[in-house]
């Protein structure tokens, strides 16, 4: 719910001991800074303000929808990205499908074609940015996003991007964006819907 760039650290005594000793160079890691400020209410460097905003507004959120609707709404919605892959005709980037993440999922796209290009095409159609792959796999996945402040039209889009996108790069892709809609929209499938 909040953009990144802010975190929280927990020092341990023994890894305030441990810095004093540690040899290596580092900018992130020294506390002393740190904590000789904050003992008078400070922070020795520009704080960032509108994230600590955003915080407040991003608690605020998750208090109102709870935390297990949350999870919820992330494993819909990461199960409806799952429907549209497989309806896309292509594979999901898992070893085991138990390992499948509620938070985004990494698309193989099909021999001889390059994610990457593929992330362009539809950046540059659709100014939709997809996650690259990383590693080893590298210029073979794609990755969708589907968590934090993100609802059900928001990922309708996003996977009508990817279709649109599919197709411009030379994929034929089946109509994922329909199995998706299927299972957003089904009474059963959906408790907002049969609450309705």
């Amino acid at each position: 719910m909040l953009p990144p760039g802010l975190a929280f650290n927990a020092v341990s005594k023994k890894a305030l001991a441990a810095s004093k000793s540690a040899r290596l160079p580092r900018a992130y890691w020294a506390w002393d800074e740190i904590l000789a400020s904050n003992r008078d209410g400070y922070f020795p460097y520009t704080p960032a303000t509108n994230l600590l905003y955003g915080l407040r507004e991003a608690l605020h959120t998750l208090h109102e929808e709870t935390l297990p609707a949350v999870f919820a709404r992330h494993a819909r919605h990461a199960e409806a990205t799952r429907r549209a892959v497989r309806g896309w005709g292509l594979e999901i980037l898992a070893a085991d499908a138990r390992e499948y993440s509620n938070t985004l999922t990494a698309i193989v796209v099909p021999e001889g074609v390059d994610a990457d290009r593929v992330r362009a095409i539809i950046l540059d159609r659709f100014d939709l940015s997809l996650g690259t792959g990383l590693g080893k796999v590298k210029g073979r996945v794609f990755r969708i996003g589907h968590l934090g402040s993100f609802n059900d039209l928001m990922l309708a889009g996003t996977l009508c991007g990817v279709q649109m996108g599919l197709a411009l790069a030379g994929i034929a892709p089946g109509d994922g964006v329909g199995a998706a809609l299927a299972y957003l929209t089904a009474p059963s499938e959906s408790p907002v819907l049969a609450a309705v």
